[in-house]
């Protein structure tokens, strides 16, 4: 008689928790995502710092479809400044350098365009041209929160045992 194999619980990588997608059959496409979490996340920082990173070589330089503009002057608030941030904190999380404090920094970039440059012009972002300063805004914010992940540089930097010699 063939034996019922039950699904194995999948535990959040993050919290921990039993997932809430997961039923009593098995749900392989929950399943596999979940097992692969880390990856995922790690792709996600990857990419979101790699366009953000972009569009501050595109300002700085007028590369990559940038400004149809000249660019702006060295030290020019806010435009040089935004563009230093977007290409320096990008590559940090990129790399996973630093990453919560570039992410941070980041989101709050992107917070202050948006309220400054977009939000005055209309509430919503489809109207005032915002989705990009939003959409960066809070996936930066979702970073910050998460954090660089095992795939960052500076997990793979950091020795064993350095991590044991914080934890004690």
């Amino acid at each position: 008689m063939g034996r019922t194999r039950t699904a194995k619980a999948s535990r959040c990588v993050t919290t921990g928790q039993r997932s809430p997608i997961h039923f009593a059959r098995k749900n392989v496409l929950a399943d596999t995502l979940l097992d692969r979490q880390g990856l995922v996340l790690a792709f996600y920082r990857f990419v979101t710092g790699l366009l953000f990173a972009c569009h501050g070589v595109a300002t700085l330089f007028g590369v990559l479809g940038g400004p149809q503009g000249p660019a702006p002057s060295f030290g020019e608030w806010p435009g040089w400044w935004a563009a230093v941030i977007q290409l320096v904190a990008g590559i940090l999380v990129v790399l996973g350098v630093a990453t919560r404090a570039a992410a941070v920094i980041c989101s709050g970039t992107m917070a202050y365009a948006y309220f400054v440059v977009h939000q005055p012009q209309a509430l919503f972002p489809i109207e005032n041209g915002g989705e990009k300063a939003a959409l960066f805004c809070w996936g930066f914010l979702l970073i910050a929160a998460f954090g660089p992940g095992r795939w960052a540089l500076s997990a793979r930097l950091t020795s064993p045992r350095a991590v044991a010699h914080e934890r004690s």
